[in-house]
C-alpha cells in the first residue's frame, strides 16, 4: 500500500513540476535547463527529463539557440480547446434562445465527455414544469438523446467499446441491449435525429440533433427536453424540424457547409 500511494505522490509530483516548467516558459518566453531548474529548485536532471517528456508531447521545443527551450504549438492547441468551447456558447446560444421561445421547452447543448455527456448551455422553455439547471451535469451517452447522436456518429471501434460494457439501466425504459440500441443508431443516422423517452429520468422525453465542425465530424449536440405529455410520438416530428434547424444553422456558423 506504501508503495502504491509513494508512486501516486511521485507522479502528482511530477506533474506539478511539469506544469512550473511550463509557467516560467511562459513566463520567459526562452529559458535553459539550468535556468529552469535554478528558478525552481530542482536538479538539472529532474528539469531535463520533464522537458523531454514536454517536448515529446509537443508542449514545449527547443528554439534555434542551442540548448534554450519554449513553449510548443502543443499548447496552442491545448488552449483552442478552450476557445472552441466558448465559441461554441457564442453562436449558439442566441440560436438556442429563439429554440425555447418557438417550442416553449427546455433546451440545451451538450458535448461529449468519453461515456457521458456534459450540458454546456441551457435555455428554460417558457412551458417548462420544471427550472432543473442541467450545465456542467453528466449524463450517459446510452440513455439520453444527446448521447444517442454521439454514439450515431462515432468510429465503429470507439461505439464497439462502448457497447462492450455492462451498461447501466436507469428506468424500465432503458435500452442495455447492444443489438437494439445499434438499431436505434441507425435510425439516428437516417433520420438526422436521436429521441429518448424516460430512458434516463421517468416522465422526461428528448429530442437531440448533431452540431457538426467544418469537417463534418459531430462536436455537439442540441437537444429539447420536456415531460412525455407534451414530447412524444404525436409531437416529435415536427420538434425535431425545429431542432434540425437549430443544430444545422449553429454548424454553418461553425463553417459545416449548408447542403443543398
Amino acid at each position: 500500500m506504501q508503495d502504491s500511494r509513494t508512486t501516486r505522490d511521485n507522479a502528482v509530483q511530477s506533474v506539478d513540476r511539469a506544469i512550473s516548467i511550463l509557467q516560467v516558459l511562459a513566463r520567459h518566453g526562452t529559458a535553459s535547463v539550468t535556468d529552469i531548474a535554478g528558478e525552481l529548485g530542482l536538479h538539472k536532471s529532474t528539469a531535463f527529463r520533464l522537458l523531454a517528456t514536454l517536448d515529446a508531447r509537443g508542449l514545449v521545443e527547443q528554439n534555434a539557440e542551442r540548448g534554450r527551450y519554449q513553449l510548443g504549438y502543443g499548447v496552442v492547441q491545448l488552449a483552442a480547446g478552450v476557445t472552441k468551447t466558448g465559441d461554441l456558447s457564442l453562436v449558439g446560444l442566441p440560436l438556442c434562445r429563439e429554440l425555447a421561445e418557438t417550442v416553449r421547452e427546455t433546451v440545451n447543448v451538450a458535448v461529449r465527455d468519453g461515456r457521458w455527456v456534459v450540458s454546456v448551455d441551457q435555455v428554460i422553455g417558457a412551458a417548462a414544469v420544471t427550472t432543473v439547471n442541467w450545465v456542467g451535469q453528466r449524463s450517459p451517452v446510452h440513455a439520453t438523446s444527446a448521447g444517442k447522436v454521439f454514439l450515431a456518429h462515432m468510429p465503429p471501434d470507439q461505439l464497439d467499446a462502448v457497447l462492450a460494457e455492462d451498461l447501466e439501466r436507469f428506468t424500465p425504459h432503458t435500452v442495455v441491449d447492444p443489438i437494439v440500441l445499434r438499431k436505434q443508431l441507425e435510425l439516428v443516422r437516417d433520420r438526422g435525429f436521436a429521441s429518448t423517452s424516460e430512458e434516463h429520468e421517468m416522465g422526461l422525453a428528448a429530442i437531440a440533433a448533431p452540431i457538426r465542425s467544418i469537417d463534418g465530424s459531430v462536436i455537439a449536440a442540441v437537444t429539447v427536453s420536456g415531460p412525455t405529455f407534451r414530447v412524444n410520438e404525436d409531437t416529435i416530428p415536427n420538434l425535431a424540424k425545429h431542432v434540425i434547424a437549430t443544430a444545422d444553422e449553429i454548424s454553418q456558423r461553425h463553417g459545416h457547409p449548408k447542403l443543398g
